[in-house]
């Protein structure tokens, strides 16, 4: 059959039955994820039924926008064990965290006080509007400590859009590579499923996160793959049996 007249595949129908995410503001109330006990229950039983196996759900830690700590998060991840328990509801959920690149990830990295996806490995972010001044140095920082960083959506950068050396040199600089399933379907536009193709053509992605907060990000599974590597991303998917647990 020519190429053209193949139906294109759903994001949901690439979802192995063991799929592991690693990136999701699942926990209720915390950040600008999950509203509450109730919402994040549903959440979780829609990705359950898409294909879900195991979650590594990572609320934001941005100091003067979502204040969380160490301690706080793991609080609220007893508590909504505890709610699903009650509930009956069989989950397999472990929280880590996804940090801001700045001066307060450095004092945490300095205090020890990180959350990581699995041993040493630790999700991390960037501002949209701009990458930190001091990007590399704290890049380095964390890799003397002992620490593998995985940047959370790459292709959503867009000041990366027209300088996509700049992405090569993360990479060089022991950057992990983590793409938000969303961006293979043109969710957050068609500038950054351009880079999404870009950096899985190139082979930069190394594992993939649903970043889901809300019942639309669910909604969207339900879309079309718009990418053209479609192996790259079942490759991406295949990785995060990595975390398994």
């Amino acid at each position: 059959m020519l190429s053209f007249l193949k139906p294109k595949t759903t994001l949901k129908d690439l979802i192995p039955a063991n799929y592991v995410d690693i990136h999701s503001h699942l926990l209720p109330g915390i950040d600008d994820g999950a509203k509450n006990n109730d919402n994040s229950m549903f959440l979780v039983s829609e990705l359950k039924s898409i294909g879900f196996s195991k979650f590594i759900t990572t609320p934001h830690i941005y100091r003067g926008v979502w204040d969380n700590t160490k301690e706080s998060i793991i609080s609220n991840y007893k508590e909504t064990l505890s709610f699903f328990s009650n509930k009956s509801i069989d989950i397999k959920l472990k929280v880590a965290a996804e940090y801001l690149l700045n001066d307060h990830f450095v004092e945490l990295l300095n205090k020890n006080e990180i959350l990581t996806l699995k041993e040493n490995y630790v999700l991390v972010e960037m501002s949209y509007i701009n990458p930190p001044i001091q990007l590399y140095d704290i890049l380095f920082k964390l890799q003397v400590a002992g620490y593998k960083p995985i940047l959370a959506h790459p292709e959503r950068y867009a000041f990366y859009h027209k300088s996509t050396e700049e992405y090569k040199k993360l990479k060089k600089h022991g950057c992990l590579f983590q793409l938000n399933l969303l961006s293979t379907v043109g969710y957050y536009g068609s500038e950054v499923m351009k880079a999404a193709n870009f950096l899985l053509k190139e082979g930069m992605i190394d594992f993939v996160g649903s970043d889901v907060h809300h019942e639309q990000h669910v909604k969207a599974f339900q879309n079309k793959i718009l990418i053209k590597d479609e192996k790259a991303l079942t490759d991406a998917i295949s990785n995060n049996q990595f975390f398994t647990f």
